[in-house]
């Protein structure tokens, strides 16, 4: 299918994820259907976008009707059926892998022979959820990241099956929606976390050991190697259930012990302390999104 066809484009999943990822196919001109399972979650996700864009109206960055055209091209929808009609579909469910077998296989029996099926997964093996889909040729990984409207990259996974069609057709596409898409080779981790996640997970080994407080451990990271955020704060943008998903895959898929994760991350998790979203994880973020130092 020719990147000129691709005019709807379905997402499965509307938490923080797939709410960016509507957010710039919107804006980039696609008509776009978005599901969410949990009752409730796509209205939340419009007003989520809708905050969104108000604020690039308010800092002169985006015109009103800008704005409204791209709010005006998300269709909610109450099932996955409803993205049988799309060209191109983009799942960012949680970071599971039977979820994301199980909604791949749906699509896969839901979609015309000729759409293209992708997963934001962070580590998830494309392979075998392009296996899951029934259509391995026509199945690819678009890996974004948080927060979508800002960050550039698209990390684009190819699968053992993914066809040169399928890649040049997520490729353009990524490409419209304003990303920079860098291809790799289905791996665990693939490229941008099996090199993040263990430093991550061994700033967290220096908190839980002393070596030093939160802040400190961030600052150094800011100040000595140049990073334009700390390790922990990144991590609680990142979400601490994620990270700790990330790194139970690349533990159990590559069978190195040098990804296992920290007890403290598990703690952290198993106490619903998962960062930003929850309001607390290494840092405390109930009075403002910016956080304050917690050490424990």
């Amino acid at each position: 299918m020719p990147m000129a066809e691709i005019q709807r484009v379905g997402i499965a999943g509307a938490g923080t994820m797939g709410s960016g990822i509507a957010e710039v196919a919107a804006l980039a001109g696609l008509a776009v259907v978005l599901y969410d399972a949990a009752a409730g979650q796509v209205e939340r996700s419009r007003s989520i976008i809708a905050a969104s864009l108000e604020k690039g109206v308010r800092r002169s960055t985006r015109a009103a009707s800008e704005r409204d055209a791209a709010l005006a091209r998300i269709t909610p929808a109450a099932s996955l059926t409803a993205l049988a009609g799309c060209d191109f579909v983009i799942e960012a469910v949680r970071e599971h892998a039977d979820t994301k077998r199980a909604v791949h296989a749906e699509l896969g029996r839901l979609s015309p022979p000729a759409t293209v099926l992708a997963s934001n997964t962070s580590s998830i093996s494309i392979s075998a959820l392009g296996e899951a889909s029934g259509r391995p040729d026509r199945f690819v990984g678009m890996h974004f990241f948080n927060p979508v409207p800002v960050l550039p990259l698209v990390e684009v996974i190819r699968g053992r099956a993914t066809s040169d069609a399928t890649l040049a057709i997520t490729d353009e596409l990524a490409r419209r929606m304003g990303k920079t898409p860098l291809c790799v080779n289905d791996a665990p981790g693939f490229v941008a976390n099996r090199v993040l996640m263990p430093m991550i997970n061994e700033a967290i080994f220096a908190l839980a050991e002393n070596v030093a407080d939160a802040a400190t451990i961030d600052r150094i990271m800011v100040l000595g190697c140049a990073h334009p955020m700390g390790p922990l704060a990144l991590a609680d943008l990142i979400g601490l259930d994620v990270c700790l998903s990330i790194l139970e895959v690349l533990e159990r898929d590559t069978g190195d012990a040098k990804f296992r994760p920290c007890p403290m991350l598990r703690d952290l998790v198993a106490a619903g302390r998962c960062g930003r979203k929850s309001g607390r994880g290494f840092f405390d973020y109930s009075l403002g999104s910016h956080g304050s130092c917690r050490n424990s």
